[in-house]
């Protein structure tokens, strides 16, 4: 099993409710193609470097998890299909982004510091 981390951007016209949707529906297609989410993390709403599909701004959020390498291709495919999704990068995460990652989360207070 790969370690991997996407990160994607939902149109900002959704509220806070179907945001939470659509993650949702990720982590559970992940989930349903053999893979185990990690850890998620909102972004909240930015601002966009450049327009996409006419819209300035957008919802990011960024998953963590580890899967098979058959997966990546059915789960990417699943969020070009999906409409609420403007854009999305899954990248494989060796021992270093893995590493580095986990520190990140510590800074952040997403995990607590082991003593």
């Amino acid at each position: 099993m790969n370690l991997y981390e996407t990160v994607f951007i939902l149109t900002p016209v959704l509220s806070d409710d179907q945001a939470k949707e659509a993650v949702q529906k990720v982590e559970n297609e992940i989930k349903s193609l053999g893979g185990e989410v990690q850890h998620i993390e909102n972004w909240g709403l930015r601002k966009l470097a450049y327009p996409i599909q006419k819209k300035s701004t957008g919802f990011y959020f960024l998953i963590e998890f580890s899967a098979p390498g058959t997966l990546v291709a059915d789960f990417e495919l699943m969020m070009k299909r999906d409409e609420r999704v403007l854009r999305f990068l899954t990248v494989r995460m060796d021992e270093h982004h893995a590493a580095y990652a986990e520190k990140r989360k510590v800074r952040l207070g997403y995990k607590k510091a082991e003593a």
